[in-house]
């Protein structure tokens, strides 16, 4: 969707318009979502509802414009999905069951094998390079907006995800998959 119309869709939103949030939502959940199957892992799609959540809550205080929402958005996220590690880490539960009931399409198409394959690889990265490679290269933000999610100078975000990039070039499963 294009700049300008995210950006009124954001004001839309701020003003309290339902078709305004829904459009945000539809443009930046699935980033989102994938972005936290790589911090909180199963429990991705809990942390994605605390996000959205917050959002809901603070959006009229938000001052900025669409580039500025998706740091803003992105950082929430992190905080949530850090969050959800701590929370694990305190309570050591035991898996639920596996849910039975069947995938929306939207759900199968963002669940594809590879997607999920490729998000399974690079949550196998150290933390600091899987973020990184996340926000910079899946989602697409620049290195000042990931710096400021991550809390970290943009010449460190550079080398995070190069050095996360390599790694990924150096995966046997990667180098399997391009017949190296």
């Amino acid at each position: 969707m294009p700049e300008d119309e995210l950006t009124d869709a954001l004001r839309a939103a701020q003003r309290g318009d339902a078709a305004g949030f829904a459009t945000l939502w539809r443009s930046h959940h699935p980033g989102v979502l994938r972005y936290l199957r790589v911090i909180a892992g199963d429990h991705a799609e809990d942390a994605a509802s605390e996000t959205w959540l917050h959002v809901i809550r603070d959006l009229q205080n938000f001052q900025g414009d669409h580039n500025g929402f998706r740091g803003w958005l992105f950082r929430i996220a992190r905080n949530r999905g850090l969050d959800e590690q701590r929370r694990r880490a305190r309570t050591r539960e035991t898996p639920a069951p596996p849910d039975r009931t069947a995938p929306d399409a939207a759900t199968e198409a963002a669940e594809g094998a590879a997607t999920t394959w490729a998000l399974n690889v690079i949550a196998g990265l150290p933390a600091d390079q899987a973020e990184a490679v996340m926000l910079r290269v899946v989602l697409g933000l620049d290195v000042a907006t990931t710096a400021g999610i991550l809390g970290k100078k943009p010449g460190a975000v550079r080398i995070a995800t190069m050095r996360g990039l390599r790694r990924l070039a150096g995966h046997p499963q990667i180098r399997t998959r391009q017949g190296v």
